[in-house]
């Protein structure tokens, strides 16, 4: 069998598939400029291919570059006011398994320079992602990614999205095996295929080489493949232990078991049949419970299994599902240098920061991974092409980005890492505290996000300026902590599964909106995401600095011999938790401290304007703060009731909690309602629902429906994780009483 190296296999010819997808783009487009193709069939078809709209507002970037200033002001012939021909948009670029050549690395410099804003943002998929482009360019941006063998075909839309693997697969010391290959054939054989285009919502995979570490975050997905071995007759066999129906999102779901031991020459015909019983089952109307985590709740994991193996008997064969694994088990990396050992010199101070915590050892003697710590996951065009120059020098082209918006190096000779460093600090890419607290992750929030309710980036910025700056210093305890951050409650950042997370929430405090993040404990970013935590409470933006120093301080002085994050939390309680950041959450005054109403690194008054605002009515007095108080009040006890392992109360808290919030809307339109749940929900649908004055405009009417569910199902009965569900979907019900109140206020005044 002829050798086939990494560059050979990522930068492979583009097909004439593909370069037809990309034809038919254009032809699209036109149509839709001259009106022949409907607005919602165009948003699909743009997606499906990476191009997705971004929020404009004329303001500032989390650096403070004026927006204006990014060479997005084209005169161009549009169809009309508000589109994405008016406004730039947003190009996502699929990396599969993070894995780039430093000719890919260098063409993506070259397309962020002349298209963009010279900045390339690596995601929490892999991926990466330039903003402000322009639809017009994006096929020229296509053809020329396709040169190099890359393509954003299905980067979003309802389809298979970036195929996630561990960076650091094939040099780890405890994977069973190298995971890479695997993830590129499922790459390969969904990319376009005919059973993967008829979902619902999209469908995320990830194969990851074991069970201990984070690198795969297995248990988040919707389907997801651990590398394992059983042994048949003496013979040793490669396989995967299979998980699916797995998901963060506004509510959580971890991934279930679905089979201990699956073959590799199993898993592409398994994944098809998976995906046949989605497109066929999966709910399509209501897209708020169109992933396929709700499929295989509502169904249940037996009657799921039953389903998929029904169809995997009843599939046709196909060659692909071997040949595309054929060189699997003996593809090798193949380094550019020998290997050599560590320097007797110990290096500057700074050196030695670096070295600590963005240096792993290989499995393979005389080798290194080094981790490249990108604040914010940004590269600017010059980076990139440094680091395409430094990868070309020591390590060819063995180049991943992370799911931490990190990228590393392997293969690094360990003789080579101090001349590394050097190289690195020239372009400003040696920052220390990878997989740090210091290395914070977070999704792009107000800055470009149409959805973002406050500004992770920023948030992010200045929690990396602080707590670098006591890095040093820091006790171990604390530095080893993860911090999440996202904008909204959608889990782009992973709030769910950090150490410490933040999502983005607002609140209305005398008669101005006010930038808050709800803080969340308790989640668990090794073992593949094993476990997800619980917002604790809300707290202004500008205090959550604060907040993570009395957080962790805290921790510091209580914790029990080798007490971890997660086993401290759970040990002092919410109750604690809550009277611990409870001076925290107060907001002075709009006229005593002005600070408040404005988000990080964004100066001017913070409003959800931008983000659009529904037709709605009402007058709003103060009342309705103290029903929306009380029924928070009531889903904080529900997470009370879920640490004493009390599920039937914590269901029964968290739907009180809901009508609680529903009854204090309903209120504020001068009804005289009654506490009895039917009267509430009935009034609730007919004035809220119905005439759509409770539909955020990031989430339309989902979680109304989360209301309308609970009430019909009832509360009775549930395990402990259906009870964590009820939790989660109340708090986001809540969140959204919030959202109509602001929005019923500001009509209002």
């Amino acid at each position: 069998m002829a050798e086939r190296t990494w560059k050979d296999r990522l930068e492979g010819e583009i097909t004439g598939e593909l370069t037809r997808e990309i034809e038919l783009f254009e032809t699209q487009m036109a149509h839709r400029q001259t009106g022949q193709l409907d607005e919602k069939v165009f948003a699909e078809t743009r997606l499906r291919r990476g191009v997705y709209g971004q929020r404009y507002d004329n303001g500032q970037r989390h650096d403070g570059i004026a927006k204006q200033e990014l060479g997005f002001s084209r005169s161009k012939e549009t169809k009309g006011p508000e589109t994405l021909w008016d406004a730039p948009g947003m190009l996502r670029i699929k990396i599969p398994w993070g894995g780039m050549t430093a000719r890919q690395l260098e063409l993506m410099a070259e397309l962020a320079e002349e298209y963009s804003d010279r900045i390339a943002h690596v995601t929490t998929r892999q991926d990466i992602q330039l903003h402000f482009i322009h639809i017009d360019d994006t096929p020229d941006i296509m053809r020329r990614l396709a040169s190099v063998g890359i393509t954003t075909q299905e980067a979003c839309g309802n389809s298979i999205r970036n195929v996630t693997a561990c960076p650091i697969s094939g040099v780890c010391h405890d994977e069973s095996f190298d995971v890479s290959p695997y993830a590129e054939a499922f790459k390969t054989y969904f990319l376009g295929h005919p059973d993967a285009q008829n979902f619902g919502r999209k469908f995320k995979a990830a194969f990851s080489g074991c069970e201990q570490h984070a690198c795969g975050l297995a248990i988040m997905h919707d389907m997801a493949f651990i590398a394992a071995y059983r042994t048949v007759d003496g013979v040793k066999q490669r396989g995967f232990k299979v998980y699916v129906g797995g998901g963060l999102g506004a509510v959580p779901h971890q991934a279930q078991l679905y089979e201990e031991f699956v073959p590799e020459h199993e898993i592409l015909p398994l994944g098809q049949a998976m995906c046949r019983v989605f497109g066929r089952l999966g709910e399509k109307r209501n897209r708020a419970r169109a992933r396929l985590k709700f499929l295989v709740a509502k169904l249940g994991l037996d009657e799921f299994k039953k389903l998929v193996t029904e169809e995997r008997a009843g599939l046709p064969e196909d060659s692909r599902w071997t040949s595309l694994l054929s060189d699997a088990e003996g593809f090798l990396e193949t380094p550019l240098r020998g290997p050599s050992a560590l320097s007797e010199e110990p290096g500057s101070v700074e050196y030695q920061q670096w070295f600590e915590s963005n240096v792993q050892m290989q499995r393979q003697e005389g080798y290194a991974v080094v981790t490249i710590a990108l604040p914010l996951g940004d590269l600017t065009a010059d980076q990139m092409r440094g680091l395409a120059d430094v990868a070309r020098i020591y390590t060819g082209d063995h180049i991943r980005a992370t799911v931490e918006q990190n990228i590393v190096l392997r293969w690094i000779p360990l003789s080579d890492l101090p001349a590394v460093y050097t190289d690195l600090a020239s372009h400003g890419l040696a920052s220390p505290g990878a997989g740090t607290i210091v290395d914070i992750t977070a999704c792009p929030g107000t800055d470009t996000c149409k959805l973002g309710i406050s500004a992770s980036r920023g948030l992010a910025s200045e929690l990396h300026t602080k707590l670098g700056a006591k890095a040093a210093s820091m006790d171990t305890a604390i530095r080893d902590l993860r911090v999440k951050i996202s904008g909204c409650f959608n889990a782009c950042g992973q709030h769910h599964i950090s150490d410490i997370g933040f999502y983005g929430v607002s609140r209305k405090v005398g008669g101005h909106n006010v930038p808050h993040f709800q803080v969340v404990l308790g989640g668990q970013w090794s073992e593949n995401a094993k476990s997800f935590g619980l917002a604790m409470g809300a707290v202004p933006s500008k205090n959550i600095p604060d907040a993570l120093s009395v957080i962790t301080e805290r921790y510091l002085a209580d914790r029990q011999g080798d007490e971890s994050f997660q086993a401290f939390v759970s040990r002092i309680g919410k109750v604690e938790i809550k009277t611990m950041l409870k001076e925290l959450t107060q907001v002075p005054g709009y006229e005593v401290d002005r600070s408040y109403y404005s988000d990080w690194a964004d100066p001017r008054e913070y409003s959800l304007g931008d983000m659009g605002i529904g037709e709605c009515a009402g007058a709003v007095v103060a009342q309705a703060e103290m029903g929306l108080a009380r029924s928070e009040s009531e889903v904080f006890e529900a997470q009370v009731c879920l640490d004493k392992n009390d599920p039937d109360r914590a269901a029964a808290l968290a739907y009180q909690s809901m009508l609680l919030a529903a009854q204090a809307l309903i209120r504020e339109q001068n009804i005289n309602i009654t506490d009895e749940p039917e009267h509430i929900v009935s009034e609730f649908r007919t004035r809220f629902f119905e005439t759509k004055l409770f539909h955020d405009p990031f989430a339309g009417g989902k979680f109304a429906n989360y209301f309308f569910r609970i009430h019909d199902e009832g509360v009775a009965g549930l395990n402990f994780h259906q009870a964590h569900q009820r939790v989660e979907e109340a708090q986001l019900f809540i969140e959204a009483a919030h959202s109509c109140y602001a929005r019923m206020s500001t009509v209002s005044s």
